[in-house]
């Protein structure tokens, strides 16, 4: 099992972003109260849960290394008290790479952080700039060698599709990342998220994002690149350097196996009696220290129906390489003898054994159009 902890602060709201995430204004007894919660809410859903082997923790946002380290070391020791911790236990934090968050990465790594994801998210000022991130590139550069040294695993994240982008560049950034050394690469196709920045900038067309054809090819790139140094691209977004440095916490959503969401507007996913349950936190911050003083919990349930569980299984199974078993999307009635499988195989978008699918590359290239076939 996984935790999931939701820590919305940030301190730019970045104009592609529709996460849950608020600026931070200082408020450090508001931040005080909502770690308090979040601490209260975990040692509720040990009540749900009962006895589980904890796999991973992660902190993401929203900016968690904007956190008190103290704050983040007391919810890493109230979740091992809570659940049997693995030997081999992955807790990861997001940062972006101010300055001030690169100043705080010991502590960090002190209050029991071992895989840094770091938003780099471009090492070109202008991209940076139209990105409406609050670091330049020399800051990333910065942030890339002090986390190698604190951290005994470290993740960059790239956002590639950019407007005016092209495949000479992202191949020459790419590069030099690479360059770098980190074990996890997170590609990010720029999407345009209703309601953000950027979709009003699209609409009223002040912003022109590459067309299918490049964005294809940037992908295509990416791919090769990463694929000549040596990385697995284990999921859709995810590259790493071997099987010991794909990050566990994820791979524990994408393979359908059960996590704890807390945290404002936090998912979770358990698997209780046969039933599969999805719990989601209050979004608002007060709102949700408010539940979880006046109820004991920040969350509400609902079961999945058969079929909602098996359409879910499938969009995130296919986002990994070992792709997604038939008897676990029993209830949407596919088999490797049902027509609309046996034209995608065709096609080359999957590749079925007989007992599992998995999305080809091609397939992975057009993965929202291939599961909304499926799922029909």
């Amino acid at each position: 099992m996984g935790v999931y902890v939701h820590w919305p602060y940030c301190a730019r709201i970045c104009p592609y972003c529709d996460f849950n995430v608020v600026r931070d204004r200082g408020r450090t007894d508001e931040q005080a109260a909502l770690a308090d919660a979040i601490v209260a809410d975990l040692t509720a859903q040990r009540e749900l849960t009962g006895p589980r082997r904890l796999l991973s923790i992660f902190f993401g946002g929203g900016t968690p290394s904007l956190m008190d380290p103290a704050q983040v070391a007391r919810v890493v020791e109230t979740a091992k008290a809570l659940w049997a911790p693995a030997d081999d236990l992955e807790i990861s934090l997001e940062a972006n790479p101010t300055d001030a968050e690169t100043d705080r990465f010991e502590a960090l790594a002190a209050a029991g952080v071992a895989r840094l994801s770091l938003g780099v998210q471009s090492l070109n000022d202008e991209a940076l700039a139209l990105l409406g991130r609050n670091h330049d590139a020399g800051s990333a550069r910065r942030a890339i060698a002090v986390a190698a040294k604190a951290f005994p695993r470290l993740s960059a994240d790239l956002i590639y599709a950019r407007p005016g982008q092209t495949v000479e560049a992202w191949t020459a950034e790419l590069s030099e990342l690479l360059a770098y050394g980190p074990e996890h690469i997170s590609p990010y196709q720029l999407t345009i998220e209703h309601g953000t920045a950027f979709d009003r900038a699209v609409g009223r067309g002040k912003l022109v994002v590459p067309d299918e054809d490049l964005a294809a090819a940037l992908f295509e790139t990416t791919q090769s690149v990463l694929e000549a140094a040596g990385f697995d691209a284990y999921e859709v977004s995810n590259h790493a350097r071997g099987h010991g440095a794909r990050s566990r916490h994820n791979l524990v959503y994408w393979r359908g196996h059960d996590y704890v969401g807390v945290g404002p507007g936090a998912h979770g996913r358990l698997t209780l009696a046969e039933e599969r349950l999805a719990t989601t936190a209050q979004r608002g911050i007060a709102d949700y220290i408010r539940a979880v003083a006046e109820t004991g919990v920040g969350f509400e349930r609902e079961a999945l129906t058969p079929l909602e569980a098996a359409e879910e299984r499938l969009l995130l199974g296919l986002r990994v390489d070992d792709g997604v078993t038939f008897a676990e999307i029993a209830a949407l009635g596919l088999s490797p003898d049902t027509p609309k499988v046996k034209d995608l195989v065709e096609a080359d978008l999957l590749v079925d054994d007989r007992i599992r699918l998995r999305a080809t590359r091609s397939g992975r290239l057009v993965l929202d159009r291939l599961t909304g076939t499926l799922a029909t």
